[in-house]
């Protein structure tokens, strides 16, 4: 069972906060990473701060370290030695009045192989907590058990068919035999080839004896996910909800409710569904969605943002660590290619830019995963934490990537960059930055 954080989306206040909890645990992460590996290369952080304006609470450290909480909680920053400003530029008064040992420890003044580490250290912390988060709920959650075994059913309206019990390891489904669940491919295929039948038959062993039985279609018209900005969120529907007809007419497959949708082309739905025993009626609008291909490039597509899943709980058994971790960094890895992706896509004009969201946008899914969720929000954390180390490796002045290009060149040219030209590049990069701001902003409030 899963605990709400926010009992009913829709409250501007709870959107927010669960906007700055997400942001404010990244920002704390990627600041961490480079405010700790700077300190083991041996360059002084004078401020870390959580947010912006302000100082709420301060203390000093040890090491000399100001530790703050600002009254703006959009961000933060690690202030080395050397700097003027969260950005790191030079502070040429305070630069060129340090000893040579003071210069050391300063941003402008350590190796480059330091200042590489202290700056790269940031996105690599962002990708290292989306790994342990993801890893961490395969550990939570186990992996499927092999082969595939009923482990509890779902709860579904009327009287079913049902010979199956809890505990059956199933072998094939309709005459489809059931491959690895693993095989991610393989499985989809498998539910495609099944027969779109009400009843069917289900080899499966039991007690070590192998037996057929009776079952309905495994993938009924049932609320297994749910999309924010959707058009199945913004009318109320929830998960575990069950589709029983559209405009009037019976469905027992999710595939049925996917060929009207699809069919429809954007024509609104009347849908019944059934929920805790209790009927009701949703009237929505598909949407088209540019979704990605397996094979590359994206397809534009009608969606009411809901997915399907078998009609019970498969058994899981305790993943290993190692497993868990090798699940954390390729799903890491999908969606940093993901984003790349769309991004590449925005820009050839393939697919609309209405695609990128901006801080509303972005506040509206930390509110809508909450409202779903710990473990929806916790993994709305991870996923935005890949995407906000992959933006700050963008090789644009200001954000780390653009440090890591002047390094490169200073590594190339044995000298970084005149300081004019720096100042230069980095107005260029905040203009840029401030621009794809707006845009992302135009796209909340207009984009449909």
């Amino acid at each position: 069972m899963d605990i709400s954080l926010i009992p009913q989306f829709g409250g501007f206040v709870m959107t927010v906060i669960a906007f700055v909890v997400a942001l404010s645990v990244i920002v704390a992460v990627h600041e961490y990473g480079h405010y700790i590996v700077g300190r083991w290369s041996g360059i002084k952080a004078e401020v870390f701060s959580l947010g912006f304006g302000p100082v709420l609470w301060s203390r000093h450290d040890q090491h000399g370290t100001k530790w703050q909480i600002a009254a703006l909680p959009f961000g933060g920053y690690v202030k080395f030695l050397g700097d003027s400003n969260a950005a790191s530029a030079k502070d040429e008064d305070v630069v060129y009045g340090l000893s040579d040992e003071e210069a050391r420890h300063s941003m402008h003044g350590a190796p480059l192989w330091a200042r590489s580490a202290t700056v790269a250290a940031g996105p690599i912390f962002n990708f290292i907590l989306s790994i342990l988060v993801f890893a961490g709920v395969v550990l939570w959650q186990g992996q499927v058990s092999e082969p595939l075994t009923v482990g509890s059913f779902h709860d579904m309206p009327g009287e079913m068919q049902q010979e199956l019990r809890e505990g059956d390891e199933v072998i094939a489904i309709g005459g489809v035999q059931v491959p690895a669940f693993e095989d991610r491919a393989a499985f989809r295929d498998f539910g495609d080839a099944v027969p779109v039948e009400p009843v069917l038959d289900y080899d499966i062993r039991r007690e070590a004896r192998e037996m057929r039985v009776r079952g309905p279609y495994p993938y009924p018209p049932m609320v297994r996910q749910l999309s924010p900005q959707s058009s199945a969120y913004d009318i109320g529907m929830k998960v575990g909800d069950v589709i029983t007809e559209v405009d009037g007419e019976p469905i027992f497959a999710f595939e049925q409710l996917r060929e009207r949708v699809e069919g429809g082309e954007g024509k609104p739905l009347l849908l019944s569904v059934w929920r805790d025993g209790e009927m009701l009626e949703f009237t929505l609008v598909p949407r088209r969605v540019d979704e990605p291909q397996e094979e590359g490039g994206y397809k534009t597509s009608w969606r009411i943002g809901i997915a399907g899943g078998l009609m019970f709980e498969p058994a899981t058994e305790m993943a290993g660590v190692g497993t868990a971790l090798w699940e954390g960094v390729i799903q890491t890895e999908r969606i940093i290619e993901g984003s790349i992706s769309g991004l590449w896509h925005m820009v050839t004009g393939a697919i609309s830019s209405c695609n990128m969201s901006g801080p509303i946008g972005i506040a509206q899914v930390s509110g809508a995963m909450a409202s779903q969720g710990a473990a929806s929000f916790i993994w709305f954390i991870a996923v935005l934490s890949t995407a906000v180390g992959l933006l700050n490796l963008f090789p644009v002045p200001v954000l780390d990537g653009g440090h890591l290009v002047f390094y490169a060149y200073e590594a190339v040219a044995g000298r970084p960059p005149s300081d004019r030209a720096l100042r230069a590049l980095m107005t260029i990069g905040l203009t840029l930055i401030l621009s794809l701001m707006v845009f992302a902003l135009s796209n909340d409030l207009f984009c449909p």
